[in-house]
């Protein structure tokens, strides 16, 4: 009698034990459990921890509920001013309801993959050249905007939407870098420009101030003269100032005038012929 008692004892502890092994199910803190029952669903979502179900009956779908970074395949496209590109994303997004990812959607990352390759060669199309190398933080916006929101039906919410990459055609940063080139030469000029207006201002100023005082030509003159001799290697020629010539001017006497000259009657002629010619 013990001995039954016994034996059945342990077929209890063992049939418990085999229960329990198949009905226990442990989850993780970054997911949740969805349980079917009977291929119905259970409106109680099961939360991080130990956690039984009823085997052979319920099946639990663990939901992971952690942000996914999913790299978009490149996509090629033409923009709006027709050029061709190929623009590659990243897009970060999470499961907010474990029960509408696992119901509403077959598989709710190859849904949001599909959807954010469509979106950017949507995007691509809808954008200039100019806007997708320089405005890309209003286009991620757009972008963003787009997946999200078939995503909410599916109980993924899209965090963030970032655009990778922009692939140009060669002729294209060809013809970007020379316009870059002709760009920067044109400021270029431009500041050259205004500086030879800036400085022909205060030469103009500079002049004026030694119009009214001719010593001050003179100084100019020899700064200029020890600034070329610093050079080893260059010859100096001094012009002779013209202050000097025209102090020795006014120095020099004044030269007494001369008569004028008077005509003298050509040789051989005498004083018959001088008066027969004058009748």
């Amino acid at each position: 009698m013990v001995e039954a008692l016994v034996t059945a004892g342990a077929t209890a502890v063992s049939v418990g034990v085999v229960y329990v092994m198949a009905a226990a199910r442990v989850v993780k803190q970054y997911e949740r459990g969805v349980v079917f029952r009977l291929g119905r669903l259970k409106s109680s979502v099961r939360g991080p921890g130990f956690t039984l179900i009823i085997p052979f009956v319920d099946r639990l779908r663990k939901v992971n509920m952690q942000i996914v970074t999913m790299p978009v395949p490149a996509q090629d496209g033409i923009t709006r001013d027709n050029v061709t590109v190929r623009v590659d994303a990243v897009i970060y997004f999470k499961v907010v309801d474990a029960s509408e990812a696992i119901v509403q959607v077959e598989d709710y990352r190859f849904a949001v993959s599909q959807m954010a390759q469509t979106s950017l060669r949507s995007i691509i199309g809808k954008s200039d050249l100019d806007d997708l190398l320089s405005n890309r933080e209003k286009l991620n916006q757009g972008l963003e905007l787009m997946i999200d929101s078939p995503a909410i039906g599916w109980g993924v919410q899209i965090d963030r939407v970032e655009i990778k990459d922009v692939s140009l055609p060669e002729t294209m940063k060809r013809s970007m870098a020379r316009q870059a080139e002709a760009d920067r030469e044109r400021r270029a000029r431009v500041i050259n420009a205004d500086a030879e207006l800036q400085a022909s201002k205060k030469l103009s100023e500079a002049a004026k101030e030694m119009s009214d005082q001719p010593a001050a030509l003179q100084l100019r003159l020899l700064q200029t003269v020890v600034a070329v001799a610093a050079e080893k290697n260059s010859t100096l020629v001094l012009p002779f100032p013209v202050e000097l010539l025209r102090f020795l001017e006014r120095a020099a006497p004044p030269q007494a005038a001369t008569p004028p000259a008077v005509a003298q009657p050509p040789s051989g002629t005498g004083p018959a012929e001088a008066e027969t010619r004058q009748d």
